[in-house]
């Protein structure tokens, strides 16, 4: 009965030497060539669970969301005083186009131009929460004005914290007004 040993460095040889025999030909003893054979597999499955490691411990980049909250559904038509409303209309070439009031067809509000910058809208809002406290922003947005426009507007609402602000529709009035101004 015959009983088969093996060794752990005979199933699994990481690295081995291999030694060649020196070639003699005058008699004289020459230093042996040793070869060397680097098994990589070791090497490989430690990266892959480095890798696998790391990419179970990252944390992933969570979206960042602004709350948005929309009236009762029953709530059809909320009128806003004159006097406390400012009507921003965002148009093309990322500008903003505002005026205080509502825009019906017995007012003719003046309108005005300006940007996204900090010292444009963010200052127009800041300066109309001083002197009206309490007041609401309409925001319109005319068919040029794109979609990151609606994005800077609602983050200028939430860093100037309006406390009241609604998405509006523009409607033929608006249009009219933008018209005459040339815009």
């Amino acid at each position: 009965m015959s009983t088969n040993t093996f060794h752990l460095n005979q199933l699994i040889p990481m690295a081995e030497i291999q030694p060649s025999a020196p070639a003699a030909k005058d008699g004289k003893p020459r230093a042996r060539k040793v070869g060397f054979h680097l098994d990589m597999a070791p090497m490989v499955d430690l990266a892959f669970l480095l890798l696998t490691f790391f990419m179970l411990t990252t944390t992933f980049s969570k979206p960042t969301v602004m709350t948005l909250n929309m009236p009762e559904p029953d709530i059809r038509n909320t009128a806003v005083p004159e006097s406390r409303a400012l009507t921003l209309i965002l148009g093309k070439h990322n500008q903003v186009h505002y005026f205080f009031g509502v825009n019906d067809a017995s007012s003719h509000p003046a309108l005005h131009t300006t940007t996204f910058a900090a010292e444009g809208l963010r200052q127009v809002l800041l300066d109309r929460q001083r002197q009206q406290p309490g007041s609401v922003v309409l925001i319109k947005s005319s068919d040029e004005a794109n979609y990151q426009n609606l994005v800077d507007a609602l983050d200028e609402m939430s860093i100037t914290n309006q406390k009241k602000y609604a998405l509006v529709n523009l409607d033929r009035t608006d249009r009219e007004l933008l018209k005459k101004n040339g815009l």
